[in-house]
């Protein structure tokens, strides 16, 4: 696995010569949410789409 700062020059590294610094922090955004998504799914901390739609259907 790579580590999060060769994740992070990877992505920044496929930005369009034209990227500006919303684009790169809009990039790096995704990279932690994703990457916090799969450490909530290794460690049993998500929930399934059936729960959710049962959870939303009380709101």
């Amino acid at each position: 696995m790579e580590t999060l700062k060769k994740e992070a020059i990877k992505i920044i590294a496929q930005l369009p010569e034209t990227a500006d610094i919303d684009d790169m922090m809009y990039e790096l955004y995704v990279l932690d949410k994703v990457n916090k998504g799969r450490e909530a799914v290794k460690y049993g901390k998500s929930i399934s789409s059936e729960e959710l739609k049962k959870e939303i259907q009380t709101w």
